[in-house]
């Protein structure tokens, strides 16, 4: 079967690997066959080899890097699932890249009969969303801005919208993000950087500054100062974005002096929080269809990751098949 490996940085190959097999010690077990996937931020610092304070090197295990995934349980020792039931799954460690793989039954979810398999697949990335906005105060009548209009940005947006949120500005300095993000529910965007948008930011909110502010630019530039100062006194700071072990420079003593809360987030539960963001979708509460952007095969893999990686063509989220979409189990 096929595997992906990060032979160097930015170059992804398939390689042909041993099928994978249940380990008869243990029980609680499944063997899951990815189906269709999705590219996350998370996975560009594998790709790209620029990840502070983490040691990369090439090549790296095969698998990685992949974790948003639908597809079917195709063998198991457990008693969760039966063989042929079909799930959303998260490897660990983002090491997905297969075709088939063996992974504990409890780090699947089922899947609702309402969706199609692309919107089904985004409760695995919105499920992340949920996770982190479960760690904010009712929403209902707050300002709030979101630093960073990737997927991740955009499902803010959405959530934010859902709780009641007054006021939602969507910062990014892609124009085009922007205006996906007044689709996705935003009522006003800054076309600039965080850094930059102070002074719009007072202007929208008559001369204030929004309680809550989410960033969320991702890995490639840090943004906790531009957070830390588009936060009113006593606000929060949903700090989304993915860190090195150490940020340099940090102006915490300006989050202290504004008695700034700063929250973080990771690792949603299997247990309640996925199912409610498969539930939100299955419901219509919100809407990620106008995220989903790009698909490719599994033989296009390079392609999609290096489409990804540079936002061509708009590229927010992109859809990879794998061979068993065509020929389930």
């Amino acid at each position: 079967m096929l595997a992906g490996v990060l032979t160097e940085r930015r170059r992804v190959e398939l390689v042909d690997v041993p099928e994978p097999v249940l380990d008869v010690t243990l029980s609680g077990q499944i063997v899951f066959q990815p189906e269709l996937t999705c590219l996350c931020g998370s996975d560009l610092p594998f790709f790209d080899g620029e990840f502070e304070g983490h040691d990369i090197s090439y090549p790296q295990e095969p698998g990685m890097s992949l974790h948003e995934m639908v597809g079917t349980v195709v063998d198991t020792n457990g008693s969760r699932w039966v063989q042929g039931t079909r799930v959303l799954a998260v490897p660990v460690g983002q090491q997905g890249l297969f075709e088939r793989y063996v992974l504990s039954e409890d780090r699947a979810i089922a899947l609702d009969p309402r969706l199609d398999d692309p919107i089904a697949l985004m409760a695995q990335p919105f499920g992340t969303v949920v996770w982190a906005l479960k760690k904010l105060p009712n929403m209902i009548d707050r300002d709030v801005a979101v630093l960073g209009l990737g997927p991740i940005g955009q499902m803010f947006v959405a959530g934010l919208r859902n709780m009641g949120a007054r006021r939602i500005i969507g910062i990014d300095p892609i124009a085009d993000r922007c205006q996906l993000a007044r689709q996705m529910g935003a009522t006003d965007v800054v076309a600039i950087t965080g850094l930059e948008a102070t002074d719009q930011v007072r202007d929208l909110l008559g001369g204030e500054l929004p309680e809550i502010v989410v960033e969320a630019v991702g890995h490639r530039a840090q943004a906790l100062n531009d957070a830390i100062d588009l936060t009113a006194e006593f606000g929060s700071v949903l700090y989304f974005g993915v860190p090195a072990n150490e940020i340099h420079n940090v102006r915490l003593k300006d989050a202290m002096l504004k008695n700034v809360r700063i929250l973080t987030s990771l690792h949603p539960d299997f247990e309640r929080t996925f199912p409610l963001a498969m539930q939100w979708l299955a419901e219509g509460r919100i809407d990620l269809a106008p995220l989903l952007t790009h698909r490719f095969a599994l033989n296009d893999i390079q392609t999609a990751f290096d489409t990804f990686r540079d936002r061509k063509d708009g590229a927010i989220k992109v859809l990879v098949e794998f061979p068993a979409l065509q020929t389930p189990g």
